[in-house]
């Protein structure tokens, strides 16, 4: 009897030993995305004690994440939280939020289910028009989240967004003390708001490259160079020498531009445009030594075109992107109209990844060119960031710029694009050393001439001949430029209700950036090739002419 006594009390005593709570727990989770395991070798991680858990991953833990590393620890006392982040070997960063946790609001459902051996419980919520459905258990005693959501309900084992997003806990290991892995706060580290944290921690993850900050584009002999920007044609195109980092294959790239009025009131033709430093026949020759010292093009009208085409070991500039300023945004912005609140800035921002391969650590001088006769100009700021990716669509590594009749130096006796006048419109021939497969055209036009019969509004077909062969024809127009109404406060106003800024033109309008068209080649031979650009240009009439300002740029992969 005392034998069947004392082992009713050992099974008693394993059986509440076998039951106890744990002082301390380990949790992996797994994300699962349309039924596709991500990032199978680097599991969530969750540490958590009776006070506080914490949000790592292994790759952090085994010090081979990459930058810009971001941990959460929980503070279950207060409600709070701190985000920890390291940007770069040698920089840290840190915010606390004691609301957000208290603001969660969930559904709390009748349905139940076992993950891991747990009675889990089911709650729901909608967060930014995602529903998101949370299964969490009370039966460990400790509190965690593979995320902030629902770290007071228990500890949560799975999360399931808008149905196909899943992140599921595929182990639960008890720890006998997690102290170790939850006093990660630096001691000394300086707390900043939310707002700055998540732009810090945004920007650390992708390159920029800042190249002009303020600087005006005007027309004015009081416009000088000095030690880091160049300024040539009286102002009107400002230069920077940057140097590329390496750029991944698949990577994307964007520039990003903003521009004022800082006096003038028109709408202009502006570019940004890429010369390499290490190139002895360039487009800085002309804008050094004047226009004549860039190879002349000539196609029979009488006119005289330099620096346009591709000519033996010179390369036109190579245009990264094409834009037009607004009626007079910001400086007279005091122009009242009812209904109209005018913006402040215009923003441009074009991806130019299709490039990256001819920029990817070199050197270039990077320039900005806005037209204007204005001593105020224009105000701009210019960036370019560097995104790491492995986009299949952005692995071309053969770049060859063609030909680009915007006329940059138009300030210093650069002509107008004039040469569509003649049937033989532009003519480039050029010859590949090897041979280019899927080889396409970036091919940017716009039409200009301010005037009713110009060809600024007037459709006209491009068309792009390729060896003698037509390869592409379409009409460059643009539809919708009363969306942009607000960027321009100057606009002229006529007795129809239309606004200067509202009407359709040749492919841009006040305040847009022009985008490119890419027309397939085909597969190109090594050896010899030709491209004949032809438009219908129309006629001048007195002082007025039109022009077309057109850039092709061959890019493939070898």
């Amino acid at each position: 009897m005392k034998q069947l006594f004392a082992l009713a009390v050992l099974l008693v005593s394993f059986f509440s030993y076998s039951q106890k709570k744990p002082n301390a727990i380990k949790v992996t989770y797994q994300k699962v995305n349309m039924g596709t395991p991500v990032e199978e070798n680097n599991p969530i991680l969750v540490f958590s004690n009776s006070e506080n858990s914490r949000i790592s991953s292994k790759s952090i833990l085994d010090n081979k994440a990459e930058f810009p590393i971001e941990q959460l620890i929980i503070n279950y006392t207060d409600n709070s939280y701190i985000n920890i982040a390291k940007l770069s070997t040698d920089k840290s960063s840190a915010t606390r939020d004691s609301l957000s946790l208290k603001k969660q609001s969930f559904e709390l459902l009748p349905d139940t289910k076992t993950i891991l051996g747990y009675k889990c419980k089911k709650a729901r919520t909608i967060i930014n028009s995602n529903t998101i459905e949370v299964w969490y258990t009370n039966d460990v005693g400790l509190k965690g989240s593979p995320s902030l959501l629902g770290q007071n309900l228990g500890l949560v084992l799975e999360t399931i967004r808008n149905g196909n997003y899943v992140v599921t806990a595929i182990k639960v290991e008890k720890l006998k003390d997690a102290s170790t892995y939850l006093d990660i706060i630096p001691k000394n580290i300086k707390l900043i708001d939310m707002v700055t944290y998540r732009d810090m921690i945004w920007k650390a993850r992708f390159t920029t490259i800042e190249v002009f900050k303020d600087e005006v584009i005007n027309f004015s002999d009081a416009s000088k160079s000095n030690d880091s920007i160049l300024r040539f044609a009286n102002g009107t195109i400002i230069l920077k020498k940057v140097k590329f980092p390496e750029i991944k294959p698949g990577s994307q790239t964007y520039v990003e531009l903003t521009e004022q009025s800082n006096g003038d009131a028109y709408d202009r033709t502006g570019s940004v445009f890429a010369i390499p430093v290490d190139e002895e026949h360039s487009f800085f020759n002309g804008l050094k030594n004047g226009i004549t010292a860039l190879p002349l093009y000539e196609n029979g009208n009488g006119k005289k075109y330099y620096g346009v085409t591709l000519d033996g070991n010179y390369t036109p500039l190579l245009e990264l992107i094409r834009f037009f300023t607004p009626f007079g945004i910001k400086q007279y912005n005091h122009v009242k109209l009812k209904d109209k609140v005018w913006h402040e800035i215009v923003p441009y921002r074009q991806e130019i990844s299709e490039l990256q391969s001819k920029l990817s650590n070199k050197e270039y001088w990077i320039g900005t060119f806005i037209g204007n006769y204005d001593k105020g100009g224009h105000k701009i700021n210019l960036s370019i960031t560097i995104h790491q990716d492995n986009n299949l669509n952005n692995k071309s590594n053969f770049v060859l710029p063609l030909f680009n009749t915007t006329n940059v130096m138009e300030m210093a006796q650069q002509d107008y694009g004039t040469m569509f006048s003649s049937d033989n419109g532009l003519e480039v021939n050029f010859v590949l050393d090897k041979n280019i497969k899927n080889a396409t055209l970036r091919y940017i036009t716009t039409g200009h001439g301010g005037w009713e019969a110009g060809d600024e509004f007037v459709p006209k077909k491009n068309t792009i001949l390729l060896d003698g062969q037509q390869a592409f024809a379409f009409i460059p127009w643009r539809q919708d430029c009363g969306s942009y109404r607000l960027f321009n406060p100057v606009s002229g106003n006529f007795d129809n209700g239309l606004s200067s800024s509202d009407y359709s033109r040749s492919n841009w309008c006040p305040g847009t950036v022009t985008n490119p068209e890419f027309i397939s080649l085909g597969d190109l031979k090594a050896g010899k090739n030709t491209i004949i650009v032809r438009i219908p240009q129309g006629a001048s009439e007195g002082n007025y002419f039109s022009s077309w300002n057109v850039s092709g740029v061959l890019i493939g992969n070898e």
